[in-house]
């Protein structure tokens, strides 16, 4: 069974702009297409509509095959998550998880925001993974009745329309915390491991993996692994959408 894999770039915003240009480079020296994940908001600088240029590379990038989804809206945790998910947004999702305390009232206000902002823009996403893969009940039943069709977590990738979970690790570093070195290792690793078992797996790329030596060049090596070892890779919505037996 011939394995998929799909690439995203995370945190993609007008202070990142750089560092998401260079990511896309590598994967289309490679014929990658990747899911770009956006952060409509101001984060660390002006909301993502303002910048002009960033939005006609975001729509060249749509046109050559990769795929525009949401990522939160501000990209910052709020208060109120019980002690274990203020642990984890600390520790695993360093402050960024802004949907992982949210009731269902206020994660949809968020969810329209985003979308109107990106539609400002003539960019409609089809699905949307939270900062930090975390996402609180009350989130999760905000998705439901946006029109988006998938949304993921770090294990998996859930079908809004029909409720089938795609169980997919994602594989992605942790610069300048604890275990890089190991996880940096076990990247490449493990895409070759999986890729040759025909197992689904996700690889993930953040704007701070290229501040740390050697970060870039173990990602790009699970990458031309995983495609040496013939799996395919694919968008979020070209997978959810071939799943459901849909054209990709």
């Amino acid at each position: 069974m011939r394995a998929v894999f799909v690439v995203s770039v995370h945190d993609v915003a007008p202070w990142s702009f750089a560092r998401s240009r260079r990511w896309l480079a590598d994967l289309d020296d490679r014929g990658v297409p990747a899911t770009l994940l956006l952060v409509p908001g101001a984060w660390r600088g002006v909301p993502l509509p303002d910048d002009p240029a960033l939005v006609r590379w975001l729509h060249d990038a749509r046109g050559r095959g990769h795929e525009l989804a949401l990522h939160g809206y501000a990209h910052q945790a709020v208060p109120g998550a019980p002690p274990v998910r203020r642990w984890l947004n600390t520790v695993l999702a360093r402050g960024c998880a802004e949907f992982g305390a949210l009731d269902e009232r206020a994660a949809r206000d968020r969810l329209e925001r985003g979308l109107a902002a990106l539609a400002s823009v003539g960019i409609v996403p089809e699905g949307f993974t939270p900062p930090g893969w975390l996402a609180s009940a009350g989130s999760r039943a905000a998705l439901r009745g946006l029109g988006l069709q998938y949304t993921t977590s770090h294990l998996a990738v859930d079908d809004l329309r029909t409720g089938r979970r795609h169980r997919m690790p994602a594989l992605s570093h942790r610069p300048g915390g604890l275990g890089e070195r190991a996880g940096a290792a076990l990247m490449p690793a493990a895409a070759r491991r999986w890729s040759a078992r025909g197992r689904p797996f996700r690889i993930a790329l953040h704007p701070a993996d290229l501040d740390r030596p050697g970060l870039r060049e173990r990602a790009l090596e699970a990458v031309d692994a995983a495609l040496a070892a013939g799996a395919r890779p694919c968008t979020y919505a070209a997978l959810v959408r071939t799943a459901r037996g849909a054209v990709p």
